[in-house]
């Protein structure tokens, strides 16, 4: 087992990690930008060291002082978190070479999975259902035409090396190809340096649902079920359940299967998730494979009782799977709570917390790293907490939800705090009648 591992990420994941690593016995480093000095990751780590100025570019992204890091600390293990440095290829096989363990995926899966078009091609091969469209990268418009005539209008175009909605295009008729083309590739090029497209079938009415997979280094896979994170703004989760009142126990078996053959099919080690598109006839289609701990991990934890981060650790040091798969026994519902203005269009709020007051209470998890009196830094996401609460059925979960949202106080800054809320009481939320297009007809109460 490991005796040091070092978190290279910041905020409530880095804390989340530490935890389970004081109860297994593991020493911890945090690693932290001059922004972050005073984040509550930094006080409960055993170590920390400062890795640079405020720009991630400068610090959590600058992969020398993130391996310096390790190094002189002597850390045997480096636990990425999610974002910044967890999906990228080159850290991975870095920490290879200076022989420090990377607890998440190879380089290689990264690669083959971290590209859509390639993981695409990938799981046909595997047989994994996949969207129609391009088998991999669109040469030309010409060829985007001809494609987008054989799987019929509505299509979607994407970036392959997206994220995040860039480079994304829907469009509804021919005549709207061309402009659809050279915009979503003009925003491809300026956000990943990478104009290369490929185009699926837009599956209407369509559900985002997820399978929590994990893997060991046996080349044995489990699933954990399910996770629906449908509630979006602009392709960026707001809430997620589990299990997904959308689903049937022969459609988790299905989607369950699929992924469980995705990971052994390319023998994947450490947490992650396989990605579907679900339409309204309970079809799926897999969208793309996330290789690492997602940020909504924490409402599979409670409805199975399985620590993921924990897991991920053990796999990482060579410990094998049962391979037993998971259903979830109990129903839990995750807010995630953002320094942001939902009366106005969610801009950005950051600043100082002046009071801050959890709610508290049977099945109520609040995984954040701010206190009253911390400063919210203007440099990076803007997801402050995450509220996960289980209960019995989804019914008891939604009140519970409403009870712990009206005792979550914080001011200083706005928050999402009030969305939230307004989601809750909503008719097609509260009966589960929700699509990843939600959010486009939603508006906000007045105060």
């Amino acid at each position: 087992m490991f005796k040091k591992i070092l978190i290279a990420n910041r905020g409530e994941i880095a804390l989340r990690v530490i935890r389970t690593c004081k109860e297994m016995g593991i020493k911890t480093v945090a690693v932290y930008s001059t922004a972050d000095a005073e984040s509550l990751h930094v006080k409960f780590a055993d170590e920390a060291v400062c890795i640079g100025p405020a720009p991630s570019v400068d610090s959590y992204l600058k992969m020398s002082n993130v391996i310096a890091a390790a190094e002189i600390t002597n850390a045997d293990a480096i636990h990425p978190g999610y974002g910044f440095l967890s999906e990228n290829a080159k850290f991975s096989k870095l920490c290879e070479e200076h022989e420090i363990k990377f607890i998440g995926a190879t380089g290689e899966m990264i690669d083959q999975m971290g590209d859509k078009a390639s993981a695409k091609a990938t799981m046909i091969s595997a047989g994994v259902p996949c969207i129609p469209g391009s088998e991999g990268i669109i040469k030309d418009f010409e060829e985007c035409e001809k494609l987008a005539t054989e799987a019929g209008y509505p299509v979607m175009l994407k970036a392959t090396a997206g994220g995040g909605g860039k480079g994304m295009r829907a469009v509804w008729k021919a005549e709207e190809l061309q402009e659809s083309w050279d915009s979503a590739r003009q925003e491809a090029k300026a956000s990943f340096g990478n104009d290369a497209m490929y185009l699926e079938k837009l599956i209407e009415e369509p559900r985002h649902i997820e399978i929590q997979i994990i893997g060991d280094s046996f080349g044995k896979a489990c699933h954990l079920s399910e996770r629906d994170c449908s509630v979006q703004r602009r392709h960026q989760k707001l809430t997620e359940e589990t299990p997904s009142p959308f689903m049937t126990d022969k459609l988790r078996d299905e989607m369950g299967e699929a992924a469980v053959k995705a990971a052994e099919y390319i023998k994947y080690e450490g947490a992650g998730t396989v990605e579907f598109l679900v339409d309204k006839h309970r079809n799926f289609y897999f969208m793309e494979m996330n290789t690492r701990i997602q940020v909504e991990h924490p409402i599979t934890e409670e409805v199975v009782n399985y620590d993921l981060i924990r897991e991920q650790i053990l796999v990482a040091a060579g410990v094998p799977i049962t391979g037993k798969n998971y259903l979830p026994k109990l129903h839990s519902i995750e807010c995630r709570i953002n320094a942001e203005d939902p009366y106005h269009n969610f801009r950005p709020s950051p600043g100082k917390i002046t009071t801050f007051h959890a709610p508290g209470g049977h099945g109520i998890r609040l995984d954040t790293h701010v206190y009253s009196g911390y400063i919210i830094p203007p440099n990076y996401d803007s997801m402050i907490a995450k509220l996960i609460v289980t209960a019995q059925t989804r019914e008891e979960a939604i009140n519970k939800m409403k009870r712990a949202l009206d005792e979550f106080i914080i001011e200083g800054v706005k928050t999402t705090i009030p969305f939230h809320r307004q989601l809750m009481d909503h008719p097609d939320y509260i009966d589960g009648n929700y699509t990843t297009k939600f959010m486009e007809s939603f508006e906000m109460v007045a105060k």
